[in-house]
């Protein structure tokens, strides 16, 4: 079992409120993204959950058991970090064996939970290979063999892929989702990569100065942001925000249109606007459009568009897809 409940989560350095009354209710082989800007609590709240910090106040339960005063060792969670803290002198095999050995397990047992694990993570050719010998993917599902060999009830993943380049973080993206699926073992992630997040979570906690702003499923949280915080952070590129008369006139203070949400249309039939800069993908088209009191919108077509700096075009929204929001930022629920 892996259900990891906070109830009322705060912590302090000195005068310095960091997280500030975090509830959250982890399912038993979940798999949760904690995601947000730098600064935002994140990883603070992945170390108090993991016994790394104190908490200042609150609970952490871990299948029902108040874990605040319980040391790391003992809650039964594993650890991966950005960095691979792979020891250098050691093989593949020693590097995930390690913590077993230290649990002073027969040597039997220690032998065969690291083959299961290198054969899960295709590291079966490599056990004998020290970490200078692998790649960057490599080294860190080494790391992630290290920790399933512990058979925790809950991962934690500290941003493990944003050392790799593009590419391999793709790759491991996908590895590390079918690994968790496979295992059925709860999952806490966190990430400043949205994208990472809608693609890897089945839910997804928005983090914001050290308050959750929005728990929910990608699609949730896309299609039904709670705020204008969540609506901005939320889908790439992101949506674009428009004040003043059109928004006042729907009745709201922002009106919020995703780029993906525009209609190219004949001139005087929607909001007129100067194309400024063409992005041309193939598969898409960005455009950023100087659409005068309206400011500059992003407008994602698909496909390719034969449009060019200079061009003059007209924009419409799609009318169920306009999100609204209050003075205080929250979204208006129609």
């Amino acid at each position: 079992m892996g259900r990891i409940t906070l109830e009322g989560v705060q912590k302090s350095f000195g005068p310095v409120h960091i997280i500030k009354g975090a509830d959250l209710d982890v399912a038993d082989g979940s798999f949760v993204v904690f995601v947000g800007p730098s600064g935002c609590g994140k990883t603070t709240l992945l170390r108090l959950i993991a016994g790394l910090e104190d908490v200042s106040d609150g609970k952490i339960l871990i299948d029902g058991k108040n874990v605040v005063n319980v040391p790391p060792a003992k809650r039964g969670l594993s650890m991966v970090f950005q960095s691979y803290a792979l020891y250098p002198h050691m093989s593949v095999r020693g590097n995930i064996a390690f913590g077993l050995k230290m649990e002073g397990l027969p040597k039997d047992e220690i032998n065969r939970k690291v083959e299961a694990a290198a054969a899960t993570l295709n590291l079966t050719p490599y056990l004998d290979r020290k970490p200078r010998e692998l790649s960057g993917g490599q080294r860190q599902r080494v790391a992630i063999g290290r920790a399933i060999v512990r058979e925790p009830k809950a991962f934690l993943f500290d941003e493990p892929l944003s050392n790799l380049d593009a590419a391999l973080r793709v790759q491991m993206r996908l590895e590390v989702t079918r690994l968790q699926k496979q295992l059925g073992t709860t999952a806490i992630y966190v990430t400043h990569d949205q994208v990472e997040a809608m693609t890897m979570a089945d839910k997804i906690v928005v983090l914001n100065a050290g308050k959750i702003e929005q728990y929910g499923s990608p699609i949730e949280l896309y299609q039904k942001p709670a705020n204008l915080f969540v609506a901005g952070f939320i889908g790439s590129p992101k949506m674009n925000f428009i004040t003043g008369a059109e928004a006042a006139m729907r009745g709201a203070a922002t009106i919020g249109v995703r780029p993906e949400h525009f209609n190219i249309v004949s001139d005087g039939q929607g909001w007129p606007g100067k194309v400024l800069v063409a992005e041309h993908l193939g598969s898409d088209t960005f455009l950023y459009v100087d659409a005068g009191a309206l400011g500059t919108l992003t407008v994602r077509c698909v496909g390719e568009k034969s449009l060019k700096p200079g061009d003059q075009i007209a924009l419409q929204p799609d009318p169920n897809r306009i999100y609204r929001f209050d003075d205080n930022g929250n979204a208006i629920v129609a």
